[in-house]
């Protein structure tokens, strides 16, 4: 049996939908569209050909730390068609947004490993818009998933905290010769990624907020699963030139994407079963995939290389990061 929320959420939904047809002044059809892993998303065909997409914006997810509040999500969607990357809103609902439908073709993680340039290039047009209503770090963003888990009891991979000291390793390291922060999306894995003829857009501001511009490329990067060199011809392609300190804070932000999200998929799971239930995914599996994926590249020989190469210093030799936290429980 549903409980209050769902049912609340039902409601906005029905309401959506009649204010739809209202606004268009004629009869709408609606056709849901999977693949969303928090809000719903709907097709809206009108009888006169014209089509729409609904996004219904469900409060629970904000309020399990899984995405901005609501209504900063709905003023980053805004400020993000305004600089001509995201889809033009096209009606406003309470809880919920019609958006231009972008005739194009969503983006699979082959795809997105195919097109570093034009990828790139919408980045930077998002980049250098309108400054969205928020700040964002994945750094903190992973305190708060940390704290949501440990309050909760929620089931974090084995040995997760024990790598928790390289994430404070890789802050630092940033913070030693910080980027300005521009309006960055912070979640592009490639179906938020839409092809329309030469350009790409991006949709789904759920995690939107000004940030660091290299993890913005780092979480592409890891989303699509990109190897170290794709990784490094992508901030080549945003940052038009060859450097391996921009191209080493790339990689960094790449770990700490697969890190923190790891922690996302932990606790989705964990606090909003319902949803993930009836999203046919396997949450457990995905956060495994992620930590995984985040320990193979601490422990490469190269991540104190990295470190060493945003800071600008000379290189050295170093033991894999596993080694080096060793040592200092001895």
């Amino acid at each position: 049996m549903p409980d209050a929320r769902t049912a609340a959420h039902e409601a906005v939904h029905e309401a959506a939908l009649g204010a739809v047809r209202e606004w268009a002044g004629q009869p709408v059809a609606e056709t849901p569209i999977k693949g969303g892993l928090s809000h719903r998303i709907s097709r809206m065909d009108a009888a006169d050909g014209r089509r729409w997409l609904l996004r219904i914006l469900d409060p629970r997810v904000s309020a399990a730390g899984l995405g901005i509040p609501l209504d900063q999500e709905i003023a980053n969607t805004l400020r993000a068609a305004e600089a001509g990357i995201g889809p033009r809103v096209l009606h406003r609902m309470p809880g919920a947004l019609l958006l231009e439908y972008l005739d194009g073709t969503t983006l699979d993680a082959h795809a997105v490993r195919a097109l570093p340039g034009p990828v790139a290039a919408a980045c930077r047009r998002l980049h250098a818009g309108p400054r969205f209503v928020n700040d964002f770090s994945i750094f903190r963003k992973l305190e708060e998933f940390l704290a949501l888990c440990r309050t909760h009891g929620l089931s974090m991979p084995a040995g997760y905290e024990d790598r928790l000291p390289a994430a404070t390793e890789i802050e630092r390291a940033l913070a030693a010769a910080p980027l300005p922060a521009v309006p960055c999306h912070n979640d592009l894995l490639p179906e938020n990624l839409i092809r329309c003829g030469a350009e790409v857009k991006i949709v789904d501001y759920q995690l939107s907020g000004n940030n660091d511009p290299a993890f913005e490329l780092g979480d592409i990067a890891a989303e699509a699963d990109y190897d170290p060199g794709l990784t490094c011809q992508l901030a080549r392609a945003y940052f038009g030139e060859d450097s391996p300190r921009l191209e080493a804070r790339v990689r960094l932000n790449l770990i700490m994407s697969n890190l923190t999200w790891t922690l996302w998929f932990s606790v989705h799971h964990g606090l909003l079963r319902e949803q993930a239930a009836a999203a046919d995914f396997d949450y457990g599996a995905e956060a495994a995939d992620k930590f995984a994926q985040a320990v193979r590249d601490l422990d490469d020989p190269g991540f104190g290389r990295l470190i060493d190469d945003v800071r600008g210093a000379p290189r050295v030799l170093h033991p894999p990061h596993s080694a080096r936290n060793a040592r200092r429980l001895e």
